[in-house]
């Protein structure tokens, strides 16, 4: 059970703006203050079921691309698949997930069908299964105790790994093919530029898919994309972070390889993502604080006396309110 405080309903007031809720509150207050929501909703228990769902997703994810390409027996689209993992995933991890991508050529015509019926129908279950379980963390970190009933909650978790997983992909495509498209310019200048402005637009992209898990899949009316927007960028800083640093970490200490083995592929897998998604979920506990904040009520645990509710009535507009 979460012990985060609810957050009201606030999508009615109008007069202020997520920029200016910022600066009255202070950065540094309102990421603590998040923390200890994330804390109180149980945050890192939620994160360790997200992170086994996640590589679970990426292995699954990459099984049907390998199939594909071997299908099509497009060596280029086989290394485009290595360039895309290995530009978001750290150091073993990468090599753990592309190393079917030189087996694909050498299975055969039946092989390559099951790889890629079992790992498309595999990925969208488990996809599905994934946005499931982010809208049970959300709900907590908002303080809403019960999901959505059953049929909608993985409905619109389906829906939501249609249209979060057509952002994230072309992110993930522009990092990996962004060097392919900006040398097709021409022309040197173009090609400077593009591959300057290629790394935010990914980035972008990736905020852009993270505020809209914010916006859709907790079981409450979501306050404006403004006021998402600045949690999804700290998930996407902290994700930026984690991936850059911990592939670091593991070309540094080159003992993590001799330590595990065989293994160490997957435990980097597993290191990896649980951290993605602490990151992810420390993101939308700063738009709850954020928001909680709005309402006047920016206490990020709730006292043993409240009472666990689904949900919480919309706030009225109250001019006290907006001081």
């Amino acid at each position: 059970m979460s012990t985060a405080a609810v957050v009201p309903e606030t999508f009615g007031l109008t007069g202020d703006d997520a920029r200016e809720t910022l600066l009255t509150t202070g950065r540094r207050r309102l990421l603590q203050d998040a923390f200890v929501r994330l804390r109180a909703a149980d945050g890192f228990s939620h994160a360790r079921s997200l992170a086994y769902v996640t590589a679970l997703l990426m292995i699954q994810g990459v099984i049907a691309l390998v199939g594909i390409a071997a299908a099509l027996g497009d060596h280029g689209l086989g290394n485009a698949i290595v360039r895309t993992v290995r530009a978001a995933a750290p150091g073993p991890v990468g090599r753990l997930l592309t190393r079917g991508v030189a087996q694909a050529s050498q299975v055969g015509d039946s092989g390559r069908d099951l790889a890629i019926i079992l790992g498309t129908i595999g990925a969208i279950v488990t996809a599905t299964t994934l946005m499931g379980q982010i809208e049970r963390a959300l709900n907590r970190l908002y303080g809403v105790e019960r999901d959505r009933p059953t049929v909608q909650k993985y409905g619109r978790a389906f829906l939501l790994a249609l249209t979060v997983g057509v952002l994230a992909t072309a992110s993930f495509v522009l990092f990996a093919f962004g060097q392919e498209v900006g040398d097709a310019n021409g022309s040197d200048t173009a090609t400077t530029v593009w591959n300057i402005a290629r790394w935010p637009l990914a980035l972008a992209l990736l905020v852009a898919a993270i505020a809209l898990l914010f916006r859709w899949s907790p079981r409450r009316r979501q306050p404006a994309w403004s006021w998402l927007a600045y949690g999804a960028g700290v998930s996407v800083l902290l994700w930026s972070a984690v991936t850059l640093g911990l592939g670091l970490l593991l070309r540094v200490t080159g003992g993590f390889g001799q330590t595990y083995g065989p293994l160490a592929g997957i435990v980097a897998l597993l290191i990896w993502a649980f951290l993605s998604s602490v990151a992810v979920l420390y993101g939308a506990a700063v738009a709850a604080q954020l928001e909680a904040v709005r309402a006047g009520t920016s206490t990020p645990r709730a006292s043993t006396r409240d009472e666990p509710v689904d949900t919480l009535p919309s706030i009225e507009p109250v001019s006290e309110l907006l001081v």
